[in-house]
Parts: C-alpha cells; structure tokens; sequence
C-alpha cells in the first residue's frame, strides 16, 4: 500500500482555513440574516466538514469503497435532514386544537 504525505504547507493552508471558516461561523452567528442563520452555519459547517475529511482523513488518496461509503453516509444525512425539514415546514397546516 502506498502512503501519500502532503506537505507541511498544505496542511497548514487547511489549518488557516479552518480558523477562518471557524471566525466566519463567529461573524455569522452575531448577524442577524433571519431565516439563513441556519442556512449559512451549515454550509460553512459543511465546508470545514470536507476540509477535515479530505486532507486530514486522507480521504482523497482512499479507495472508491472507502469514496462510496462516505457517499453513502452523506446521502442519508441529507435523507435525514430533509424529513426533519419536512416536519418542520409543515407543522401549523392542521388546526391543533388548545393552539
């Protein structure tokens, strides 16, 4: 098996990456952009997400089964997500009585 090292300055570029994208988080949490708080949190979470999986997990130099798996686990985040988000959006379509 072949081992691949990246260099000192590719992981200290992800490094920098991930503590601005952290200070953006910070920014972004002390602004009010109404309904997209959430929207841009969990993009910029998602980002640092592939950062770390990518570079740090050396997941770019992995197996595709190793690619599918991760695919695989993303896809049923997004499921998940997306019921939760589901139930959200359409809760107040049903008068409730007591409400």
């Amino acid at each position: 098996m072949q081992e691949h090292a990246d260099s000192i300055k590719t992981y200290t570029l992800v490094f920098v990456s991930l503590l601005l994208l952290t200070g953006a988080t910070t920014v972004v949490a002390t602004i009010d952009l109404g309904a997209f708080n959430v929207v841009m949190a969990l993009l910029i979470a998602v980002v640092k997400m592939m950062l770390v999986a990518l570079f740090f997990m050396h997941l770019r130099h992995s197996t595709i089964l190793t690619k599918v798996v991760v695919g695989g686990g993303m896809l049923w985040l997004g499921i998940l997500l997306l019921l939760s988000l589901s139930d959200f959006v359409t809760r107040g379509w049903l008068p409730v009585p007591g409400k």
